[in-house]
């Protein structure tokens, strides 16, 4: 695995550019250049993924293919430049080799639930902790790297539908700032089919969106309100509290769990629900009398994908600690949770969280 390091100042790797050619480096001296890109190079390859496990394999890809492809380095660009058009090839030879199609949900389970959101089964939460690494250095063209609205799990959703090169040009245009000629000399097409494959982009995305754009546009740092706001959520578990969920969801908030969880029996997989039917499980779930108790909550707070997210930990009838369980990434919209997408205890390592509590 390439992860040896060099001095940054020597060989200018965080701004892009190498004072020599790539081919006279030593594989040493070559993994460190590389090595300061990885961490942006693994949210562009998520953006185009959608999983993480999925952007770190592509990630190594890219490495290897630009060693092995080190010739090829001319300096007529940035050396980041050229491995972006590296790790979007990887990408692309990814997604040919395995085709993905979000799918519709099941049957809603109540008629007054909202609109199914599509299955999208390989999405995968990206922690912040690994996005803050990923800024570049100094500014230029692909600062934006990590841009709230292009990296949100709603943003993430959308672009699935999106072909593999329709989603190529659309991260390379709209989300690396990339000129069309740079797209089209990446993805082998001309500048007309390139500007022709945003614009249905954009069409295709639009439609699978939330329904008004500023629900979704950046933001700054998380408010005091939403930091509350996360407080009471993870209260309501730790006092087994369903009726105080209900104050903190929007009337037509969507709980999407990917990863079922296992207090509900009988339930389609992956599990959608409307408020009323959320709220109502979540009772269940909570109430000691019944099949579906699971045991006593704790809660933890983290972020992904610039959204306020909770792992959750179930101490078990019996038990002596608390198991990692569930980790909700939370959308909040002017103060109410708009959406929340449940992922399994998996995904824990990648944000740091212990097993147990």
């Amino acid at each position: 695995m390439i992860r040896v390091n060099v001095e940054p100042e020597r060989y200018a790797a965080g701004s892009g550019s190498v004072a020599a050619p790539a081919r006279t480096f030593d594989e040493a001296t070559f993994a460190g250049l590389v090595e300061g890109h990885r961490h942006e190079l693994q949210v562009h390859c998520y953006r185009m993924l959608g999983s993480l496990d999925d952007a770190e394999d592509l990630v190594q890809e890219t490495f290897l293919r630009a060693w092995r492809k080190r010739d090829t380095f001319q300096g007529r660009s940035t050396f980041r430049a050229w491995l972006y058009r590296i790790a979007t090839n990887a990408c692309l030879d990814f997604l040919e080799r395995n085709p993905r199609q979000p799918r519709p949900r099941p049957g809603t389970p109540d008629a007054a639930a909202p609109t199914s959101p599509d299955n999208v089964a390989w999405l995968q939460p990206f922690p912040d902790r690994m996005i803050e690494p990923a800024v570049p250095s100094e500014a230029e063209p692909d600062a934006a790297v990590v841009a709230k609205e292009t990296i949100e799990l709603a943003f993430l959703v959308a672009i699935q539908h999106l072909p593999a090169k329709q989603r190529a040009v659309l991260i390379m245009r709209d989300v690396l700032g990339w000129p069309a000629s740079e797209a089209s000399a990446v993805l082998g097409l001309t500048v007309a089919s390139v500007n022709s494959a945003l614009q249905r982009a954009r069409a295709t995305l639009k439609e699978h969106l939330p329904p008004h754009r500023l629900e979704w546009a950046p933001s700054q740092d998380p408010t005091k309100a939403e930091r509350t706001l996360l407080q009471r959520y993870m209260g309501v578990f730790e006092r087994a509290d369903a009726r105080a969920m209900a104050e903190l969801l929007h009337e037509d908030v969507r709980v999407t769990m990917p990863m079922l969880i296992a207090c509900t029996p009988g339930a389609p997989d992956p599990l959608w629900l409307g408020r009323d039917p959320f709220v109502t499980a979540l009772g269940r779930v909570f109430d000691p009398s019944t099949s579906e108790y699971i045991g006593q909550w704790r809660s933890l707070p983290t972020r992904a994908n610039r959204q306020p997210a909770v792992a959750h930990y179930v101490r078990r009838p019996g038990g002596t600690e608390h198991q990692a369980q569930i980790l909700d990434v939370l959308r909040v919209v002017e103060g109410r949770i708009v959406e929340i997408t449940t992922f399994g205890p998996e995904r824990f390592p990648a944000f740091g969280l212990p097993p147990s509590l």
